[in-house]
């Protein structure tokens, strides 16, 4: 409102113009992004006739709009056929996170061309390389998808700064008894942003991250924090990488260097530390698994089979009925062959 007022002051016929209703809002937008206030001083330093170009730009906006941007930029290059002077286009990137009580975050932003190129072809590349048969995910969702993908990559490679003197990475905080819980309790995990979320997200986190003991006192003040090991050593992650090549998520084609090492019957659940108990997934697929989809190793085709929580097998993205009985989570999966990875 005080823009188009401010040019309304400057240039009087637009403004008329406008009161009459025969300028839109828009047009006035755009009259005034291009001849700004100070195109139009540096108009009146040079002498320009300025009452004569607020009424063109007047008739032209009223008798023919689809011309008026071009009319627009033809004044200022007139006017000042330097052009304003270079500024750096960094400085009109911004982004913003807002963070919900849930967890999920809103993001907003802008990028400047080049800024804007290097995102999107890095983007590209990974949701490109992240889509297998059967995908009918949106482009906004192959590039939210993308965008998580890269942070993870990066997370887990450690080649990110570090922050407070230690590596920044995903901290999920929960009580034993919720981990343990194979059911979902919203509320049940606090994030190192101080989200909450589910006890699904720590279990999820605990298959390929370090865990830590915390002991309280009665008065909740931390008396003992045990050392950090990881769940899955690397000579057997090196073993799984060798026997699944990537994600075994049916369709997918993630490389192994993507992938998370799942465990099929989670660690808490009595599931052992092995190469049999462990399945390369890539994040969106690991996050999956984790809400409702189960892997099976099928010992006689030596392969990984895939399951949509109603119990159908994805073949290669195509639903298909199937006779299999229900999968029990909790029991510890048949032990596969291994042929292949010890050759």
């Amino acid at each position: 409102m005080l823009a188009a007022g401010r040019l309304a002051r400057r240039m009087p016929a637009v403004g008329a113009g406008a009161a009459a209703g025969g300028i839109t809002a828009g047009q006035i937008t755009v009259i005034g992004r291009i001849l700004s206030a100070d195109v139009w001083a540096t108009g009146d330093a040079v002498g320009a006739d300025l009452p004569a170009l607020d009424a063109l730009v007047a008739r032209t906006a009223m008798t023919a709009p689809r011309t008026l941007a071009d009319v627009c930029r033809r004044i200022a290059d007139a006017i000042d056929p330097d052009g304003p002077p270079p500024t750096d286009p960094t400085g009109g990137r911004g982004l913003r996170i807002s963070r919900r009580a849930d967890g999920t975050r809103a993001i907003r932003g802008q990028l400047d061309a080049a800024g804007g190129e290097q995102v999107e072809a890095a983007l590209e590349a990974i949701a490109a390389a992240g889509r297998c048969e059967g995908d009918l995910r949106s482009r906004e969702q192959r590039a939210a998808d993308a965008l998580v993908q890269l942070a993870a990559l990066h997370l887990a490679a450690g080649d990110v700064p570090m922050l407070r003197k230690t590596k920044p990475q995903v901290t999920a905080l929960i009580q034993l008894e919720d981990l343990a819980d194979p059911e979902t309790r919203p509320a049940a995990t606090r994030l190192g942003s101080g989200a909450t979320t589910s006890n699904t997200v720590a279990r999820q986190a605990a298959c390929d991250g370090d865990v830590a003991r915390i002991l309280l006192g009665p008065d909740g003040l931390p008396l003992d924090v045990g050392r950090a090991h990881r769940l899955v050593p690397a000579h057997i992650r090196r073993a799984a990488e060798v026997r699944d090549g990537g994600c075994v998520f049916a369709g997918c084609h993630a490389p192994a260097w993507w992938c998370d090492a799942h465990h099929l019957v989670h660690w808490i659940d009595g599931g052992a530390t092995s190469l049999e108990n462990t399945a390369l997934l890539c994040e969106r697929h690991h996050t999956q698994v984790h809400h409702g989809y189960a892997l099976r190793w099928d010992p006689d085709d030596r392969y990984w089979r895939t399951f949509r929580p109603d119990g159908r097998e994805i073949i290669t993205g195509v639903l298909t009925d199937t006779t299999e009985q229900p999968i029990d989570h909790q029991r510890q999966p048949d032990p596969p062959l291994f042929d292949r990875a010890v050759r």
